[in-house]
């Protein structure tokens, strides 16, 4: 694979002979105020730029989507700080590319030359030796590192390093900021397809905005493609659009953050009971080719920790629904997930039980001595018998209601309760049948008489 050309290195304009190259190069802004999008970093008195403006921008990471402009930027960083511009593909290049380009940078100062933008795209996929290898160069001023990701750094980008760089923030750009590049695009005459003089349908810009999904590089290609097809002179309408744009890939990383923030979206959607929102981001993630295991498994989790009690039938649902997708496969078996993800969303929520769990574990943690009371101990021999192992237990079936108060927690742990009833579902009747037997259990303590009404359930 051929090189990238350190073009600034050789005192080229970094966007100058730009006649072969693709529409979405040849549209780079010149200029911090040419940027379309970024208000939030790129705006007058903000800290981006105010930083590039005084020339001091220091090493940076930029962190966005495709298309959102991180290796524009990090150009406009060199050109407008009067730095060398050397690009590094993390994919294509190694560490002995990297020493190379540190000593020419620091030949470049030695002989009173600019310092070095030294711009690594797809930095995260760097392991991290190499991205160990910028540290030095970086911290000395040899160069300013500018890394470009679409990954979080905070999973990808070693410590070391992160802690010497400014993450910043890119955001995927609007339909409305796509469609100020598209006709910027069509009014260009020098670097756009102004000179093609092109008649193009509104519905056909606000369409190529829409399915660009915020990737500016993606809009301008499709644009291009449907200038070529129509040629000069020619209209582009909605359906020479849809054509450029043939089919529309869902922007899905199985393996990456976008993976986690939709099923994290996903399960958040069925806590709060929105099956509207809990079915889209089902559907995204089908879509985009999840393993329909990975929202079962999610599912499953979600209805012990959030709906528990409140509806027993909800975790049964959700096995029942995963084992009807082994048997029937893709694409019937998507109809059990949707049943399941509706049924999920509009159930009552609890998460008693999940709390219940926590707050047996914390006492466990804190009494991991406690002995078992003797009454409810097993007493398989004579020797044990005779120490009094089992001795007052009494059986719960002896009573008509199966209920016989007795203490079934250590002595110092008497009377705690871990769980709690929800108010919803089927938790209302839990609830009361926890009251009765509390009423029969102090009754019992107090000496009182016991009710003999059969408990809550006798009707």
């Amino acid at each position: 694979m051929p090189r990238p050309r350190d073009t600034a290195a050789t005192g080229e304009s970094l966007f100058a002979d730009f006649s072969s190259q693709p529409l979405a190069a040849r549209m780079r802004p010149r200029s911090l105020d040419e940027v379309v999008g970024q208000e939030h970093l790129l705006a007058p008195g903000k800290a981006l730029r105010e930083a590039i403006e005084r020339g001091v921008p220091g090493s940076m990471i930029f962190w966005g989507p495709p298309g959102s402009g991180k290796t524009t930027l990090a150009r406009l960083v060199a050109t407008t700080t009067a730095r060398a511009f050397v690009p590094f593909s993390a994919v294509s290049e190694g560490v002995p590319r990297i020493r190379e380009i540190v000593a020419a940078a620091r030949a470049r100062l030695d002989s009173g030359g600019p310092g070095t933008i030294l711009f690594v795209d797809e930095i995260h996929r760097l392991n991290r030796a190499q991205q160990d290898s910028f540290l030095p160069p970086s911290e000395d001023g040899t160069i300013t590192l500018i890394g470009a990701t679409t990954e979080n750094p905070s999973f990808e980008i070693n410590g070391a390093l992160l802690s010497r760089t400014r993450v910043f923030v890119l955001e995927a750009l609007s339909p409305a900021h796509i469609e100020t590049l598209i006709r910027r695009a069509l009014a260009d005459g020098e670097r756009g397809l102004g000179a093609m003089a092109l008649a193009v349908d509104e519905e056909a810009i606000e369409s190529i905005a829409a399915e660009a999904d915020g990737d500016a590089r993606r809009a301008l290609t499709v644009l291009e493609a449907a200038a070529a097809h129509v040629g000069t002179g020619g209209r582009i309408t909605i359906e020479v659009a849809r054509e450029a744009m043939q089919k529309r890939f869902a922007r899905y990383d199985k393996a990456g953050e976008e993976h986690f923030n939709l099923l994290s979206a996903y399960h958040k959607s069925l806590r709060g009971s929105d099956p509207q929102g809990a079915l889209y981001w089902m559907a995204r993630m089908i879509d985009g080719g999840e393993d329909p295991m990975t929202l079962f498994r999610r599912a499953i989790a979600m209805a012990a920790e959030d709906i528990g009690l409140a509806d027993p039938n909800a975790l049964t649902i959700a096995v029942a629904a995963r084992d009807a997708f082994h048997m029937l496969g893709p694409p019937e078996g998507y109809l059990p997930l949707a049943e399941m993800t509706i049924y999920l969303a509009t159930a009552p929520k609890s998460n008693s039980s999940k709390e219940a769990l926590g707050a047996a574990l914390e006492a466990a943690r804190n009494t991991p001595a406690a002995p078992v009371p003797m009454h409810i101990r097993n007493a398989p021999t004579g020797l044990m018998k005779e120490l009094g192992y089992g001795r007052g237990y009494q059986y719960a079936h002896d009573s008509p209601d199966a209920y016989l108060p007795q203490e079934y927690l250590p002595d110092e742990m008497r009377g705690t309760e871990f769980y709690h009833p929800g108010p919803f579902g089927y938790e209302r009747r839990v609830a009361e049948r926890l009251a009765w037997w509390a009423k029969r259990k102090r009754q019992a303590e107090g000496g009182g008489e016991e009710t003999g009404d059969g408990g809550p359930d006798s009707a």
